[in-house]
C-alpha cells in the first residue's frame, strides 16, 4: 500500500506542476505544447480528485477514531463509531477506484471500431437476429453520441442481414464495445415456424479497433483489387456499373468486399478501412496468443469462438455467460439500453486485471 500512496503523491505533484505550466506565457504561446500538456492534465485530473478526496476522508477518519476513544457521552461515542464505519466503507471504495485508475490503459480504448455482425447457424432466423443486433448496437451508439456508418451489408430475403460491416466513431468507442466480440445466441419462436416451437439460432459479432495507416502498413504489391457490379437494392446505376470492390491481401489471403456506395473510389476506401482493421486485429491476436502461451492465467477478452450471451425472447431474458449476469429486460436491451451489460463487463475485467496485478506484485 505504501508504494501505491507514493505513486499517487508523485502523480499529484506532476498534476500541480502541469497546472502551473498551463498558465505560463511560454506554454500559452506554443499551441502544440499547450494541447499536449492539457491532454495529460485532463488524464490525471480524475486520479488526483479521488486521491484528494481519499486524503480528506482519511483525516476525518482519524478524528472520528479519536472521538470514539475520548468521548465520555455514550450517545456521542456511538455516533463516532457509526461515522468510523461509514468512512471506512467510503475509503475502501475510493481505494478500489484508485487502483483501477492506475492500471495500465489499453492503447486501443480511444479508437473508433469496425463492427462486423454475421448470421450463424439458423438460416433466415439467424439473419433476422443479426439485423436486430445491428439495430441494438446502432441505438446504443446513438445514446452515446457516436456516429454509425455502414460500410458493407448483405440483406436476407426476409429483411434480415446475412452480414454487415459498419464503422462506429466517437469518444472511447472501443473501451465500451471491446467485450461484445463472440457468439450471440437467440432462443425464440421464429416467424417461419408454424408449430410454435422455440428454436435456437446464433450470430457472431466482431469488434475491431479501427487502425490508422501508422498502425498497419499495407504494401500496394500485396493487394489484388477486383471490381464487379453491385447486387441488391440501389437502382440501375448500382447494379450495372463496376462500382463494387473486392480487395485480396495476398500474404494473408484476407478478402474484403464493399458495394454499398455508388462510387468505386468510396467503396475502395471503405474496403481498405475494413482490411486495415482486420490486419491490425490479426496482429493483436497473434500477440495475445504468444502472451497466453507464456502466462497460462491470461484473462480472456471475449474470443469470437465463445458463446458469450443468450437472448431468450419467450422469457424476456438476456444472460451474459462470462459474468453470470441475467436481466429480465430483453425488450429494453434490444432497444439499445446496453448500459448494465457493458458497464458490468468493463467492471468485471478491470477487477480481474487488478487482482492479477496485485498477485503479480505479491
Amino acid at each position: 500500500m505504501a508504494n501505491l500512496y507514493q505513486k499517487l503523491d508523485e502523480i499529484e505533484a506532476r498534476y500541480e506542476e502541469l497546472t502551473a505550466q498551463l498558465s505560463s506565457p511560454e506554454v500559452l504561446a506554443d499551441s502544440a505544447r499547450l494541447q499536449k500538456l492539457a491532454k495529460t492534465h485532463a488524464e490525471l485530473n480524475e486520479i488526483v480528485t479521488r486521491y484528494r478526496e481519499w486524503k480528506k476522508l482519511s483525516r476525518h477518519l482519524g478524528e472520528a477514531k479519536q472521538m470514539v476513544v475520548e468521548a465520555e457521552d455514550a450517545e456521542l461515542k456511538q455516533m463516532a463509531r457509526d461515522e468510523v464505519r461509514e468512512l471506512e466503507e467510503r475509503i475502501a471504495e475510493l481505494e478500489k477506484g484508485l487502483k483501477r485508475l492506475l492500471l495500465p490503459r489499453d492503447p486501443n480504448d480511444e479508437k473508433n471500431v469496425i463492427l462486423e455482425i454475421r448470421a450463424g447457424t439458423g438460416g433466415e432466423e439467424a439473419a433476422l437476429f443479426a439485423g436486430e443486433l445491428f439495430r441494438m448496437y446502432s441505438r446504443y451508439a446513438e445514446s452515446q453520441g457516436w456516429r454509425v456508418e455502414v460500410l458493407n451489408s448483405s440483406p436476407s430475403d426476409l429483411g434480415g442481414l446475412k452480414e454487415v460491416e459498419a464503422s462506429i466513431q466517437g469518444a472511447k468507442v472501443y473501451s465500451k464495445l471491446k467485450y461484445e466480440s463472440g457468439v450471440h445466441r437467440v432462443q425464440r419462436v421464429p416467424e417461419t415456424e408454424q408449430q410454435g416451437r422455440v428454436h435456437t439460432s446464433a450470430a457472431t459479432v466482431a469488434v475491431l479497433p479501427e487502425a490508422d495507416e501508422i498502425d498497419v502498413k499495407i504494401e500496394p504489391k500485396d493487394l489484388r483489387i477486383d471490381t464487379f457490379c453491385s447486387s441488391g437494392p440501389g437502382g440501375q446505376s448500382v447494379n450495372t456499373t463496376y462500382s463494387a470492390v473486392r480487395i485480396t491481401h495476398l500474404p494473408t489471403n484476407l478478402v474484403v468486399s464493399c458495394q454499398d456506395e455508388k462510387s468505386q473510389i468510396k467503396n475502395r476506401a471503405q474496403a481498405m478501412r475494413v482490411l486495415r482493421a482486420r490486419l491490425y486485429e490479426m496482429e493483436r491476436q497473434k500477440q495475445h496468443e504468444q502472451i497466453a502461451a507464456e502466462r497460462r492465467g491470461q484473462i480472456k477478452t471475449g474470443d469470437r469462438s465463445e458463446k458469450i450471451r443468450t437472448y431468450n425472447f419467450p422469457q424476456n431474458r438476456v444472460t451474459d455467460h462470462r459474468i453470470g449476469l441475467t436481466l429480465h429486460q430483453l425488450d429494453v436491451v434490444m432497444e439499445g439500453k446496453l448500459g448494465p451489460l457493458v458497464d458490468g463487463l468493463v467492471a468485471h475485467y478491470e477487477t480481474e486485471r487488478l487482482n492479477k496485478e496485485i498477485s503479480d506484485a505479491a
